[in-house]
């Protein structure tokens, strides 16, 4: 069974992700979904639960959503979740070519 996080825990993370991380949905939107020669604009991080984090975006005027799993595997903790986040860029990252910036 798919384990659900605590909407404040939900909703700390999507407000870190769309207020500091920006740039970083964005990239992780290029990266994993299906290839266009649209551009994607307004990506945010709107949800996540154990198996992946969800991704809304706008590319060519049409709205779409992404899932991610996980890339380690299913999760049911807090500490997880920025662990797979950050491997979630990374690997966006190394698709595109991108160097990624250093995790604090």
């Amino acid at each position: 069974m798919t384990h659900l996080f605590d909407a404040d825990v939900v909703a700390a993370v999507l407000r870190h992700m769309n207020g500091d991380h920006t740039d970083d949905n964005a990239l992780i939107v290029r990266a994993f979904a299906p290839a266009s020669a649209d551009p994607v604009e307004d990506a945010r991080m709107t949800g996540f639960d154990g198996e992946g984090g969800l991704w809304s975006f706008t590319r060519g005027g049409s709205a779409s959503e992404l899932h991610v799993p996980w890339p380690g595997g299913p999760i049911d903790d807090r500490p997880a979740v920025r662990r797979e986040v950050v491997a979630i860029y990374d690997l966006a990252c190394a698709r595109l070519g991108v160097e990624p910036r250093p995790h604090a």
